[in-house]
């Protein structure tokens, strides 16, 4: 028996039917998603609100680490889930998150900023690259390594360049001298070769790297490698595509760069997005 005045919590559709109930709660069956739900603000199969959730990933990507986003929980919701919960939360949606970015390209500048930071994590020494761009804040890529080589900053350069689908005509880099050694192989007709220049590069990269200060610092707490490079690339994502930025006029890097993203926030990404296979990034 189909329901009416009620949508899929997941897709909208209308076309959604009775599919018994679960402890009490009468449960719905999506004829276009294939998924079921409780018409209330919680997920199939879980206890605790949507809302509790994305309050918990928002806290974390503002740079709170795993202790402190349980006190927040139970500040602001009467709630605090185990830590080992919370992990599990991070893990789980910022996969989603990673996984509902992958195909995107936007429509960036010509003028990148390339920099990069040290970070000790698990007791090791490793570093954190980064490529912006100028026009729309747009952090093209960010990546973790163990090492600092001219091959680091090729692989940096090469994700950069498949993400925007183009090369830059400059590249404003400060502090590592290998960023020039990898050339000036882009296939662009009035290009800046070498294409990297130091000129006004102390004052934006300084700029930009001061936003992401908090992230170094919860990065720093990880136990491993693993853990830290997938807290970037889930940063990345909210930095990119849920964050408005005041020097955009509110709006978030993926707006201004011509992306048509379909989730306004953690909420919208953990009630709607379906995952496939993991993301190996």
């Amino acid at each position: 028996m189909e329901s009416k005045n009620l949508l899929c919590k997941y897709c909208g559709f209308e076309g959604i039917v009775k599919f018994g109930t679960y402890k009490g709660a009468q449960r719905y069956y999506c004829k276009a998603c294939n998924r079921k739900f409780k018409a209330d603000d919680t997920i199939f199969h879980m206890k605790l609100e949507t809302n509790l959730i994305s309050s918990a990933l928002n806290v974390h990507y503002e740079g709170l680490n795993v202790k402190d986003i349980r006190r927040h929980l139970l500040q602001e919701h009467g709630h605090a889930p185990s830590t080992a919960t919370i992990y599990k939360w991070i893990q789980k949606y910022t996969q989603y998150a990673t996984d509902s970015v992958k195909d995107y390209h936007p429509n960036v500048g010509d003028i990148w900023i390339a920099d990069e930071t040290a970070l000790k994590v698990g007791g090791q020494n490793i570093w954190l690259f980064d490529i912006i761009d100028i026009k729309t804040r747009y952090l093209l890529v960010t990546r973790l390594s163990r090492s600092r080589t001219t091959q680091d900053v090729q692989i940096l350069m090469d994700r950069a360049i498949k993400t925007a689908r183009k090369n830059p005509k400059m590249v404003l880099a400060e502090k590592l001298a290998s960023y020039p050694d990898i050339g000036c192989g882009f296939a662009i007709e009035q290009r800046l070769c070498s294409p990297y220049s130091n000129e006004d590069s102390t004052s934006l990269i300084a700029r930009f790297h001061d936003a992401f200060k908090d992230r170094t610092k919860v990065m720093q707490g990880f136990k491993n490698f693993e853990n830290a490079s997938d807290y970037a690339h889930g940063w990345l994502v909210n930095y990119n595509y849920l964050k408005p930025h005041e020097s955009l006029n509110d709006k978030t890097p993926t707006q201004v760069a011509g992306i048509n993203y379909p989730y306004k926030n953690w909420a919208d990404i953990i009630r709607k997005h379906q995952p496939t296979a993991k993301v190996i990034l």
